[in-house]
């Protein structure tokens, strides 16, 4: 039985008039699981009408009360926790644990949410100049949009809806059609937590949906999560439509072993790091670089890696689940055959892996190569799959200018127990975040996510105090309030008198 998804729009739930539908399905199996109707342009519109009429009342409730709101949305986020864990684990293949792991990091994001008072706080300076004072305040823009990916279906639309409503804008939602139930659930628990109707509307449909918010006249800010192409394409798009843009792209993510590090924390961080969630993590690491003799703990590696096992969402002894659909497999397939091709060594191939009773799942096993150099387009290219390329070079210089001279600057992280190497390497890597002896270093949501280089287009970055940027703006005021009886004499300059 497939489960007919809906529209949010002003408050309601439609099924929409699309004739375009697009079916869900579950990866372990590719059979369908849910159908959804793309919006049409007049249900766009409708969203986007309703997003702005909600936030001309919505921008004058207090502050405190916005923030409580997102008080109560976490508290019904943590109440149904393992509720929306199973639905983003059904619909995407992620093993129980992965998805709790998924669902908590959006509500961290939530949590800060509700700190929106402090965050949107001014500046003032008393006596600019004699009798004048200057202060500011930060205000909403209007109508945001999300464009969110398949990967992450809870955490991205919680780095995005909550921070841009707590800020005082309404917002449109276009959440990927691959798994489209667990933001609508998200949006269920919001309105359940006292969010006005139509503040948050969510829209499906792929590209024509997306191409229409782009232009949409009443849309003031964008963001967006996916790979490079599509990235380039919003923020070129968004931009040229004049509006704010922020466009989260691919990664190709290293951590450096040094020979200092601890060889049996290296081996347990890189397994989870590289194959966990089947590589489909933007901030996965998908290269390992070993420096000096590390090279020779590669055949460990190898050994780890090969002993996890993918399996159905609700095996406990899975290790990560299918890729999200056949024609993602068929790219990891053929990147993998690509390194076969190019000379480098296959150390743990899964090209062939399948789960018993789901044969006709989106399986890739754990993959791993050594002798991998820069050429080749398994180091170049982001395979977004369970494949892990091991390089080597000699020194920690090496390393940096290898990592550096990659376009991607999403993540990377260092292993050593040296302060002096961690310190070098922090200060002069490219990449925007950095982990030392911590494999995939998201920042926790008072921080903001900052990738650099071809991993992001924009200007400010999500959630953290660059989001609450991102969602507004500055208004400055200069006042004079002269005393009574005193007549102030003409100036006609532009200096403060």
């Amino acid at each position: 039985m497939t489960v007919q998804v809906h529209h949010l729009i002003g408050g309601e739930y439609v099924a929409g008039q699309g004739q375009h539908t697009i079916s869900v399905t579950n990866p372990a199996n590719n059979q369908p699981i849910a159908q959804l109707n793309a919006a049409t342009e007049a249900e766009v519109n409708q969203a986007v009408a309703a997003a702005k009429a909600a936030q001309q009342e919505w921008k004058e409730v207090a502050v405190s009360e916005r923030a409580r709101v997102m008080l109560r949305y976490q508290h019904l986020l943590k109440t149904h926790h393992d509720e929306l864990a199973t639905i983003l684990a059904k619909e995407t293949g992620k093993t129980f644990e992965d998805a709790k792991g998924d669902v908590w990091r959006g509500i961290e994001v939530v949590e800060q949410a509700a700190n929106i008072a402090s965050m949107m706080m001014g500046e003032t300076v008393e006596n600019v100049a004699r009798g004048i004072d200057s202060y500011s305040y930060i205000q909403p823009l209007g109508v945001c949009v999300g464009i969110t990916p398949f990967n992450f279906p809870a955490m991205i639309p919680l780095w995005m809806f909550p921070m841009a409503i707590a800020c005082g804008n309404g917002f449109v939602l276009k959440p990927s059609e691959q798994d489209p139930m667990t933001p609508m659930r998200l949006a269920e628990l919001f309105e359940e937590a006292g969010a006005p109707k139509g503040l948050l509307n969510v829209v499906h449909g792929t590209k024509d949906a997306v191409d229409q918010l782009l232009t949409h006249q009443d849309v003031k800010a964008i963001s967006f999560v996916g790979s490079v192409p599509v990235g380039q394409y919003i923020y070129k798009t968004g931009t040229e439509n004049m509006k704010r843009v922020q466009a989260f792209a691919g990664a190709k993510n290293h951590m450096v072993i040094m020979p200092d590090a601890d060889k049996q924390t290296v081996i347990n961080q890189l397994v989870g790091a590289s194959v966990g969630a089947a590589g489909q993590r933007c901030m996965a690491i998908s290269v390992a670089v070993f420096v000096g003799n590390t090279k020779e703990w590669i055949p460990e590696v190898a050994e780890a890696v090969a002993k996890v096992r993918p399996g159905l969402w609700d095996d406990p002894e899975a290790g990560y689940g299918p890729l999200i659909n056949p024609a993602a497999k068929a790219r990891v397939l053929e990147l993998i055959q690509s390194g076969k091709d190019e000379g480098a060594n296959c150390l743990v191939d899964g090209s062939d892996f399948t789960v018993p009773g789901h044969e006709s799942g989106n399986w890739v096993g754990p993959t791993v190569f050594s002798g991998v150099t820069p050429e080749m387009r398994i180091y170049q290219e982001e395979i977004f799959g369970p494949v892990l390329s091991c390089t080597e070079v000699d020194t920690l210089a090496d390393a940096i200018a290898l990592v550096n001279a990659n376009p991607f600057g999403n993540g990377t992280s260092i292993f050593t127990n040296s302060g002096a190497a961690a310190r070098k390497y922090q200060h002069e890597i490219e990449v925007g975040q950095v982990g030392i002896n911590i494999p995939i270093p998201v920042p926790l949501p008072f921080f903001s996510f900052t990738g650099w280089k071809n991993s992001f287009y924009g200007d400010l970055h999500a959630y953290g105090k660059q989001a609450v940027r991102f969602y507004t703006e500055t208004k400055t005021v200069t006042a004079r309030w002269p005393e009574s009886g005193i007549v102030e004499g003409q100036n006609l300059t532009i200096a403060l008198k």
